[in-house]
């Protein structure tokens, strides 16, 4: 028996009683029905809202925050681009040994080779990626490991979301799932069994902190500047229009020119007798809204400000800056995208690569780590010069294949002719 099989047998038996092949958590039609509380959102609602989602119910909540991204294009733009930025890097499974010079190298390559040909085996994998990169604004978000059997223990074969407004908090502050045998408690969460991603909690509290919570007054302020806007357009921008009709005219005659000057505003046309006396007052063209624009324009910067730490990068109207200063707003960014990425490693090791390693190898098994690769350097040059300082100044060795992938060189095929030193 050699080493692998060894500690493939090592393996407790009791985690491999304690997970169930297949799903638990199941689709409903529930799921697909929604609320809209933003409908009528009032201040004293949405505080409401809030609190019955620190005492555990979560489903008002959820749906709130999906309707304020569908409804405020800002809102939109700017999570989009926060997630986005995590979501467009390619990720890879990185050896323990690369990491701790403690471990065992041997188990920790098996290990990592093992976890990389899993996941990218999941045809769901870049879709719970994407799901759990939602938590930035919700805070939490849920995903089911589907396992089954295979010749040598469990094996993930599927990553399945859980929908949002089926969880809920017990009094502990845990999260659970709704599901058809536990319609009001919840189901609690079993190990090795579920994917959990909470990137901003407060205090422990898996719904303070989440981006969508923080902009929600900001939504509803911008929401009700928006409504009186149209409002104030509506009376202020239409040209008013005054008949004057003789003392003599009676209430018939009276009711028929109101009807005249209803239908001369959707028609912008009508039929009057010569007796009556027709004047249409345009409004003063300098009247813009200018406090309700102003107004909109700042809440969009609050919420640039909370999602992507700066403005410069989303909206300059209006604003001035130097190159140096939009070059300090951009570092802003980058250091939010290195906060994200390091919460999303942390997550995806822990509950994803840690199950996955120890039922394979045993709960001695190092485990893998998670980690996107950043962008490389914008041109050729600069990466050609940063080689040059690695490889020539600080003496790095630096792997081949990386350098042909970084400066977009493919290696020489066969009997290929290439270019050599001598001949440059």
């Amino acid at each position: 028996m050699n080493w692998f099989e060894r500690l493939v047998n090592a393996v407790r038996p009791s985690a491999r009683r304690r997970l169930r092949p297949g799903r638990l958590v199941l689709p409903r039609r529930e799921d697909s029905i929604r609320d809209y509380p933003s409908a009528g959102l009032t201040p004293s609602r949405l505080a409401g809202i809030l609190r019955e989602a620190d005492e555990g119910s979560l489903s008002s909540a959820m749906q709130l925050y999906e309707e304020m991204e569908e409804k405020d294009p800002h809102l939109f733009a700017v999570a989009n681009t926060r997630r986005l930025a995590l979501l467009g890097l390619p990720w890879e499974v990185v050896s323990a040994a690369e990491w701790s010079g403690t471990v065992d190298v041997r188990l920790a390559d098996a290990a990592a080779e093992y976890a990389r040909d899993v996941l990218q085996s999941l045809d769901g994998f870049e879709a719970v990626l994407q799901h759990l990169s939602l938590a930035v604004g919700r805070n939490i978000a849920i995903a089911e490991i589907v396992w089954e059997a295979a010749d040598r223990g469990l094996r993930p074969v599927g990553l399945e979301p859980v929908d949002f407004s089926r969880i809920v908090f017990d009094e502990l502050d845990r999260p659970r799932i709704l599901t058809a045998e536990h319609p009001r408690e919840g189901m609690e969460l079993a190990p090795h069994k579920f994917i959990v991603h909470t990137p901003h909690s407060v205090s422990g509290h898996a719904q303070r902190g989440g981006l969508l919570r923080v902009t929600a007054m900001v939504y509803l302020a911008k929401n009700l500047a928006l409504k009186d806007w149209m409002i104030f357009a509506e009376i202020f921008g239409m040209p008013v229009r005054i008949a004057r009709y003789d003392p003599g005219a009676t209430a018939e005659e009276k009711r028929e020119l109101l009807t005249m000057l209803e239908a001369l505003g959707s028609q912008a046309a009508g039929l009057f007798s010569r007796a009556v006396e027709l004047q249409i007052v345009e409004t003063n063209r300098q009247t813009t809204g200018a406090p309700y624009r102003h107004l909109i324009e700042f809440l969009n910067r609050e919420m640039s400000k909370a999602w992507l730490g700066q403005t410069l990068t989303t909206d300059i109207a209006g604003q001035s800056g130097s190159v140096a200063a939009s070059r300090v707003h951009e570092q802003v960014r980058q250091d939010v995208l290195a906060d994200d990425l390091r919460k999303e490693a942390r997550t995806i090791r822990r509950d994803l690569l840690a199950p996955l390693a120890r039922m394979r190898f045993g709960p001695a098994a190092p485990v893998p780590y998670f980690r996107r690769k950043l962008r490389q350097p914008a041109s050729a040059k600069e990466a050609a010069d940063m080689l040059s300082v690695a490889v020539h100044q600080l003496g790095i060795q630096v792997p081949e294949a990386w350098v042909r992938e970084t400066l977009g060189i493919p290696p020489a095929r066969g009997k290929e002719n290439v270019v050599s030193r001598a001949a440059r």
